[in-house]
């Protein structure tokens, strides 16, 4: 007897474990819906213990409580237990630009051992599933990141599969991705074309497909970070700040504080502040109409699609939201805002925080970093808050942003043109960079 079972979101029908579930083309078996939770046998009062006993190693150490039968299946690098830093020139910019008394700590993703990114803890769990049940083909379609750390852990797990990227995607990730003898698709279009051809691909050869930022796999095994954010911190977040493309984070966090309710360990949901990239901000621009006109009725199935979105984070470029209804419902459950940070400040953030930790963040965390002044500039941000900036992945995978960090060097041709400096002396032109 499994130690869990799915239950449809739509109609209730219990699905006994992964294999069934496998089996029913990843969906209810009754009405289609391709939504389903997970739940456990075992106490939730097992989290505690483990949180309590402070000795976690991984994303595995909270076995009970993913839906995984038999550990000799378990596909790890290490991935899930990375620090929750606090950041405190975060907190003295807020004082001294906005005066606001806040404090802020970053969940260090960039950390992971996998492929260094937000993905490697879901990728990893979802491996150790798929190997569980014996499947030996897998497809997937991603703007860049979760494709390469699926690449990563499938490759662990002997699992061929078929990557589809769009056009745009970054190169480092198609050579990651194709250096672990996983098979790339880079598709002629965008990459809602890539879902497009990816789920034809999977139909045509009956191949599994990923089920996108719903699928069981991922947001079980990503809510193990709420478990990660207790463990560590004094105080749990009243704001939670990611950069935004499909969503699985929000919808992992509401997972995991539903599921361990009965214990009395938080007595509040943090407010989402969700952060889109001036170039491909379909969400942001579908909340704030809904905002602006009182969130009518029908107002989560209204929002816009960007064919072929500009940006110049790929791995954001998400034209065509289809989580959009979950998403925003979650946010605005949760009294949080979907902004957008304008891109050509990206740098200037990843460059501070160079300066400031020795820490070098990729595009998609400068949006994420980026979105904590947005929200600063907006007055989202209030005293008191305990924030929270998930860094979903380091520079490793983007050598043309790593590039756009010079910004010291001089031309010279003679020695004389040399002289000393003084590193205290770009600490001022970073921070005016950011607020002009």
């Amino acid at each position: 007897m499994s130690k869990y079972q799915l239950n449809c979101k739509k109609c209730g029908h219990v699905i006994a474990n992964m294999k069934e579930w496998f089996e029913s083309s990843q969906k209810c078996p009754v009405c289609g819906s391709n939504h389903a939770l997970v739940s456990y046998s075992a106490s939730p009062e097992g989290v505690k213990q483990l949180i309590d006993a402070n000795l976690a190693q991984s994303v595995f150490d909270y076995f009970d409580f993913l839906p995984l039968d038999d550990k000799q299946n378990i596909v790890t690098s290490g991935e899930g237990v990375i620090p929750v830093e606090n950041w405190t020139f975060l907190e003295e910019y807020a004082k001294t630009y906005h005066q606001i008394e806040c404090k802020v700590h970053v969940y260090r993703n960039d950390l992971n051992p996998g492929t260094g990114t937000f993905k490697d803890v879901a990728a990893s769990v979802a491996a150790s599933v798929l190997k569980e049940n014996r499947i030996t083909h897998f497809a997937i379609a991603s703007t860049g990141n979760i494709a390469t750390a699926f690449s990563y852990y499938l490759a662990k797990a002997g699992i061929s599969l078929a990557v589809f990227i769009p056009q745009d995607a970054l190169l480092a990730n198609e050579a990651e991705i194709s250096s672990y003898g996983q098979k790339v698709f880079r598709v002629k279009g965008d990459y809602a074309y890539a879902k497009k051809l990816a789920a034809e691909y999977a139909k045509k050869h009956n191949i599994l497909i990923s089920g996108g930022n719903i699928d069981p796999m991922r947001v079980e095994a990503k809510k193990t970070m709420v478990f990660e954010w207790i463990r560590q911190m004094d105080e749990f977040p009243t704001v939670y700040v990611q950069a935004l493309s499909g969503g699985t984070g929000p919808i992992a966090i509401d997972k995991a504080l539903d599921d361990i309710k009965s214990l009395n360990l938080v007595n509040h949901y943090p407010r989402y502040i969700m952060v889109q990239p001036s170039a491909c901000n379909p969400m942001t621009l579908g909340w704030e109409n809904a905002k602006a006109n009182g969130f009518p009725e029908g107002w989560l199935n209204d929002y816009p699609i960007i064919d072929a979105p500009q940006t110049k984070v790929p791995t954001l470029a998400t034209g065509n939201p289809a989580t959009f209804p979950i998403i925003a419902e979650l946010v605005k459950k949760s009294g949080g805002e979907m902004i957008t940070f304008d891109e050509s400040k990206m740098i200037d953030v990843a460059r501070l925080t160079a300066y400031e930790k020795n820490v070098r963040i990729g595009p998609a965390s400068s949006i994420a970093l980026g979105g904590f002044f947005e929200s600063l500039k907006q007055g989202i941000i209030k005293n008191g808050d305990v924030v929270l900036v998930n860094i979903g992945e380091g520079v490793r995978r983007a050598p043309e942003f790593m590039e756009e960090m010079i910004y010291t060097t001089e031309h010279v041709s003679s020695s004389e043109e040399c002289n000393p400096h003084h590193i205290e002396q770009y600490k001022e032109e970073l921070y005016d960079a950011l607020n002009r």
